[in-house]
């Protein structure tokens, strides 16, 4: 099997505003000492296009600290939850802006048989194992970076070894994130090994439209392009059901607003404290297909999620209870962000119905996702 990760970020800004942020910046990355952890350096890249488009990353979990990008007015804002500083990305318990991994989502009672062999994972989300687990999980450790030459950009290079976290194989993992003049910010995830594994990836900001810590997001419209979604048990584990979204709480086939119907007496969002699911993505072949688009109407930003991945889950923030507490000095309160983590389906090695997250030695993991913002 061959899977792979491109995350693409893109921004159209029309008008005389982006005309003139055009002349007044140049494609860019630079880097600067960030603090230490378990010994090694952290650096912060800053990654600057010709229109001003800016994205911190550092290379500490691979953790996006802010993404800044205009509104309808051509005013910049800061549209992902994070921190100032690298203490307060330890602990992170909420992944914010994070690289998840070696298994984005969750593992059913923490356990999975490969190839006749049972494996047992560390359990971080009650019965399961949740982003990877506890140890060595890729929002938790201190990647190499390098800048890219010519570009505004940093490849980011992680070797999670054999038996890190219960996972067999030593696993080799690079992410590369560039920003382009065309306002993309491009993510790509590839990854080889030398045992069978499971590996699923995904990178998990916490957006809010109307910029960082000012609001919940109840007020964004949403737009999935996905007719079904995997139902999940008391545990947040699928059911193995591909259930049709229509008549439920679940159905964004057309533009909604997300709080219009969070706190529905419906059974999933019961079960989920609001949205925290997994949709089946609509498509007709393996190719870049769009999943989602939300819409802030008080700024006019638009993001639109295009991947290859055959899923995308779509949480509330649903576990922000205002003990975290951001840049700026924002409270994260309950549902300040949300995430459209675009993935394969939860609990995959333990669904043989699901779509294969299995990657063997000689296969190179691989796929693509398309973050596009605007403005209307």
């Amino acid at each position: 099997m061959t899977v792979c990760v491109t995350v693409l970020l893109s921004l159209t800004i029309g008008g005389l505003a982006f005309a003139q942020a055009s002349k007044r910046h140049e494609q860019a990355v630079q880097q600067k000492p960030f603090g230490t952890n378990d010994g090694r350096p952290v650096n912060l890249y800053t990654l600057t296009n010709a229109n001003g488009v800016e994205v911190d990353t550092m290379n500490y979990g691979g953790i996006i600290l802010s993404i800044r990008v205009p509104d309808r007015k051509g005013q910049f804002a800061d549209i992902v939850l994070g921190h100032e500083n690298l203490d307060g990305y330890i602990p992170n318990p909420p992944y914010i802006g994070a690289i998840v991994g070696r298994y984005a989502n969750r593992i059913a009672n923490g356990t999975f048989t490969l190839d006749g062999k049972t494996y047992t994972l560390p359990k971080n989300d009650g019965p399961n194992t949740l982003h990877g687990g506890t140890d060595k999980t890729f929002n938790k450790v201190v990647w190499d970076g390098e800048p890219l030459k010519g570009k505004a950009g940093v490849t980011y290079t992680y070797l999670s070894k054999d038996g890190d976290d219960g996972f067999p194989g030593n696993v080799k993992v690079r992410v590369t994130y560039t920003l382009t003049n065309d306002n993309e910010l491009v993510i790509d995830y590839e990854a080889t090994t030398d045992k069978a594994t499971p590996i699923n990836l995904s990178q998990h900001s916490y957006f809010n439209l109307a910029g960082q810590g000012t609001s919940d997001i109840l007020n964004h419209e949403l737009m999935l392009n996905a007719d079904r979604f995997t139902p999940v048990d008391k545990n947040l584990i699928p059911t193995g059901e591909l259930r049709p979204v229509k008549g439920t709480p679940l159905d964004f086939t057309t533009s909604t607003k997300v709080g219009a119907r969070i706190d529905d007496t419906y059974d999933q969002m019961v079960l989920g404290h609001g949205y925290d699911h997994n949709w089946v993505i609509t498509r007709k072949g393996d190719g870049l297909t769009l999943a989602a688009r939300m819409y802030e109407p008080t700024s006019g930003r638009v993001l639109e999620v295009s991947t290859t991945q055959p899923g995308v889950q779509f949480y509330t923030g649903n576990f922000l209870d205002g003990t975290v507490t951001g840049k700026q000095g924002h409270v994260y309160k309950h549902r300040y962000g949300f995430c459209l983590e675009t993935q394969h389906f939860p609990d995959s090695p333990n669904h043989p119905d699901f779509p294969s997250t299995v990657l063997k030695p000689g296969e190179t993991f691989r796929s693509k996702t398309v973050f596009k913002f605007s403005t209307k």
